[in-house]
Parts: structure tokens; sequence; C-alpha cells
């Protein structure tokens, strides 16, 4: 088999980039090792900054995410009984972010690559890079019981944090930086209304809490627990009479409670792998970084990838500028370690940390009443959570 790029990995890093590849007349193949039902089942993100719905919109798949998406031009944040209004179209001269699931992003890109006969191998089992800093490099992987051999120009590693890519690395070929918290985010999804038009972030003595949606219908609930905590020690009522504790009071006697439809804990951690590139494999997304979910960032970290690795493809076939692929990891680790700032922020900011003695917390408290107190700490807040701009590549 042999094909121009290929990509591994079906989730919406991988899916975005052959689609953006695919209409530009270059060939990928993408291998999976799991089901299109399995990726459509894992519950994510749901927050777009505009570059990315831009960048959907680019890949021909916008339709349907304009047409359902909630635009948001603005977020609160919850501090003890104070509600901070940050208003994003107004500190950031008119931007915004669109709520619309991870699922969904990535149920558009499937429809549309099954729609334009672009080839996705699903339950590919085995999957292994070869030949990375050879001019000729190949994937190997099993399906059915048989072995292939996938010839390509290029390799994107799209497959996640535990992926295969990454660990075809060599490790002394790596530099790893790393951040585990001290707890995780317990989530819930509910047939429910918001309880209020706009994201609220809130902090209390009790632990951080968000509350989010996916529709004027769906909610997306989190709090925060300490690590080792089991979701099956969380029944659908312990979980919303915690939220209502940390919520203001009037959001509280107006939080509509139901019956869960997921439940699960997530592990907050910071983490950044460099380089970015081996050879001739670049990694993409949460293959090569990890971010705290707190400013909304890890999918559009993925999304500002894709375009950087897109738009330097896009030359290399076009003119010839295979100059640009050494400066794919230098590109996106400048805006990958401005996002990882402000999420690590924001976690800091938000969360209550049990080992934090008394000054370290009320320093916490102090720099975040200085933001939301002053435009410019609230602009600051507003130009990181809709999206810092993508470089241009040239």
């Amino acid at each position: 088999m042999k094909t121009q790029i290929a990509i591994i990995g079906a989730g919406p890093a991988g899916l975005l980039l052959g689609q953006l590849l695919h209409n530009a007349g270059i060939d990928t193949l993408i291998l999976e090792r799991q089901t299109p039902d399995y990726v459509l089942g894992r519950i994510r993100a749901g927050v777009l900054e505009q570059g990315m719905t831009e960048l959907l919109r680019q890949a021909g798949v916008g339709r349907r995410m304009d047409a359902e998406g909630l635009l948001h031009n603005g977020f609160e944040l919850a501090l003890g009984g104070r509600r901070v209004h940050i208003d994003l179209h107004g500190l950031t001269g008119g931007k915004h972010v669109m709520i619309y699931g991870q699922t969904e992003v990535t149920r558009d890109l499937m429809a549309a690559r099954r729609d334009t006969g672009a080839r996705t191998i699903y339950q590919a089992s085995n999957v292994e890079p070869h030949g990375m800093k050879t001019a000729e490099p190949y994937v190997t992987f099993e399906q059915d019981g048989e072995t292939w051999r996938l010839d390509c120009d290029y390799i994107a590693g799209c497959d996640g944090f535990h992926g295969v890519a990454r660990q075809s690395i060599p490790s002394e070929c790596l530099k790893v930086f790393e951040r585990v918290y001290p707890f995780g985010w317990l989530g819930i999804l509910a047939d429910t209304p918001p309880v209020n038009e706009e994201l609220v972030y809130a902090r209390h003595e009790r632990g951080f809490a968000l509350c989010s949606m996916r529709s004027p219908s769906r909610t997306r609930y989190y709090l925060q627990v300490p690590s080792g905590e089991k979701v099956e020690d969380w029944s659908d009522q312990r979980f919303w009479d915690e939220l209502k504790m940390r919520l203001p009071l009037e959001l509280a006697a107006a939080l509509v409670t139901g019956p869960s439809i997921e439940k699960s804990i997530a592990p907050l951690r910071s983490f950044v792998v460099e380089p970015m590139q081996y050879g001739r494999m670049f990694l993409v997304g949460d293959a090569a970084h990890i971010v705290p979910p707190t400013g909304a960032k890890g999918l559009n970290l993925a999304a500002s990838d894709v375009s950087t690795l897109f738009n330097i493809l896009l030359k290399v076939y076009r003119e010839g500028r295979v100059d640009l692929l050494d400066k794919y990891s230098e590109v996106c680790l400048r805006r990958i370690w401005k996002a990882e700032r402000f999420s690590w922020w924001m976690t800091s900011m938000l969360h209550r940390f049990d080992d934090n003695d008394a000054f370290s917390q009320r320093i916490a408290e102090s720099e975040l009443d200085y933001f939301v107190d002053s435009e410019a700490g609230r602009k600051t807040i507003a130009e990181n959570y809709v999206g810092l701009p993508y470089e241009a590549i040239e």
C-alpha cells in the first residue's frame, strides 16, 4: 500500500489533517486501532476557539457546527459568592468561542471523509512506524490476521497521549516536561437545561466547579475531586448536592438536576515533549502535549498543530519548500507553551490545593482578584481564552 501522508489516529486531529490535505489534493490514509463507534463514544471538550472554527470551515465541515453550535461572547467566574463576567467579545475586538462537542466535530469529520472516499482503516492493530529518519518511511499494521506495509512520504502521529507514535521515538531523543496535579475532574453529562447561558468557572473553599453545556438541553458539569476518588462512590444525588454547595446561591437555586448519561473522572496533568518531530514523523495534538482542561485548550492546541503541519506540507508539495519541515516543532511549541502557561494559571488560581500553606493560598487569591478587578487583567484572560493567533508559515 502507498500514500503521501500516513496518519496514525482517527480522532479529530487526524481526521481534520486528513480532510485539509485531501481537499488540497494530497493523498492520505488514516490508521485507527479502535472502531468508529468507540471513537465517537469518547466524551471530551466542547469549547472551540475562533481559530479552530475557522479551520473547520476551511476543511468544509463547518455547516452543522454553525447551525447547531452555541456562540459565546463571554464566560463567568464565580469567586465565592461574587460573580465576574469576562466579556470576550468586548475585550478582544469582537472574538468569541463556540460551544460544540468534540464528539460532534469528530462525527462531522468522519462523514466528510466518508463522502469524499478518502481511506480510513479502523481496527488496525500493532501499528508501527519505521524508517522515520530515512527518505522512505513506512508504517506496518495488522488487520484480520494479515500484516500490511504502508509506504509514505511523511507520517503524522495523531494517536494521543498513549499512542504508538511518540513511543516509537527513542527516549534519548525527547525531552519531557510534566506536572501531575493532586486532583481530578469528576464530570457528569445530563439532559438538563444549563444553569447559566454562559460557562461558569467557580472557585470555592470546597474545591473547583465548572458549569458547561453541549446544547440548550444537555449540560456538562465538573467537580474537583482528590486523586484516587472512585466514580462509583458518587451517586447522582451526591454530585448535585456538592455542586450546589460550590455555586453562588442564585445559581444553586436555579440548577435543574436529573439522571446522568455519563459520569467519569479525568486526572489533570500538564505535559509537553520536545521536539515534536523525529525525521519524517510529526507528533500532533495529545501525542505531544496535554493541558489541564481548565483553560479549554486541549482540542484547540491539536487544531493549531494541524494548521501548522498542513500549511508546511502544502508548501512542501506545491513549492518544494522542504526547508520548512524542520520548523514544525519550533512553530508549534511557541503557541503550545503559551497555552500551557494559561492552563496552568487557570488551574492554579481556581482550584483548591490542600498542600498550599496559608500564605500561598492568600497570594493566589490576591493574584486572581488583581486580574479580574483590572481591565488589563480581564483582557489578558480573554485574549488567552479565545485563543492566540496561529503563526503564519512563510
